[in-house]
């Protein structure tokens, strides 16, 4: 019999948090949900009782964050996984998208997680250790165009993680990185859309917006799958820095990556002679 564990997920109103809460109650655990609309969850809490714990959190709210993740730890004492899931994504080329935009996409995806991760850092030091899932993006690095702002905080939120990763192996705590390709979710829904401008019509930018509308940019992840694959790594002892999600996902940041090294390769003989 599998031993229970106690989570701790951001966003859980739909999607990938939702799917996850689901299926670790249904198999014994205990899970700290956060959201930012009360009642939503009322339907597990009826079935699951006390292994469901709630509360309401806004990301861009840091004080309620380490308010939300210091009474969670105080009231379910050890949680062994923390799925940092809560984000949404700005729709707009990086002119067209407000000031006001821009500041919300990053104070929730980008700040949000930093302050999230440092708020339960004391917490899994002090139990002696435990997992990070963050919850990335292809998009943490790869890039599409008219998605600027969202893409500027995943790939933000990786460089952190990377960095932080490092700091607090020695304490016990590990860190992997979920990249999910695009996937049958209502992430779509959520996405905040930024006036257009007609000069961008005909380029990257407003193919893909034309894309999202007329349903041909392809949409092929499983959720389901996804969330049983963050389950099962959260588990393994030694767990990879990036968990990468979904075909196109794999041979979208293959491909990035390939490009990348064959452009650094290219450069080999000017980079070796500036010293």
């Amino acid at each position: 019999m599998t031993q229970q564990r106690t989570w701790f997920i951001t966003g859980t109103s739909s999607g990938f948090g939702r799917i996850l809460t689901e299926k670790l109650l249904a198999r014994g655990d205990r899970v700290a949900a956060t959201l930012r609309k009360p009642g939503v969850l009322d339907d597990l809490k009826q079935q699951h009782g006390d292994r469901l714990w709630i509360a309401s959190m806004d990301l861009t709210d840091t004080a309620a964050v380490k308010a939300v993740v210091d009474r969670a730890f105080a009231e379910l004492g050890r949680i062994d996984v923390v799925v940092s899931n809560a984000a949404y994504g700005l729709f707009g080329a990086g002119e067209e998208v407000t000031s006001e935009q821009i500041r919300h996409q990053i104070d929730t995806n980008l700040i949000g997680s930093i302050e999230l991760i440092r708020a339960c850092l004391p917490h899994l030091r002090g139990q002696g250790g435990g997992r990070i899932l963050q919850v990335s993006s292809e998009g943490g690095q790869i890039a599409y165009p008219n998605f600027s702002l969202y893409h500027a905080t995943k790939w933000g939120i990786e460089g952190f993680v990377e960095s932080v990763a490092q700091e607090v192996a020695p304490f016990g705590i590990g860190i992997t990185l979920v990249e999910p390709g695009p996937t049958k979710t209502d992430f779509g829904r959520g996405l905040v859309a930024a006036e257009p401008m007609a000069v961008y019509e005909v380029t990257p930018a407003g193919a893909v917006r034309r894309g999202v509308a007329d349903g041909s940019f392809e949409i092929t992840g499983d959720p389901v799958k996804m969330a049983d694959a963050m389950i099962a790594v959260a588990g393994q002892e030694k767990a990879p820095k990036r968990l990468v999600l979904g075909t196109s996902s794999y041979f979208a940041i293959r491909a990035a990556l390939q490009e990348r090294l064959a452009e650094l390769e290219a450069q080999k003989a000017v980079t070796l002679a500036m010293e």
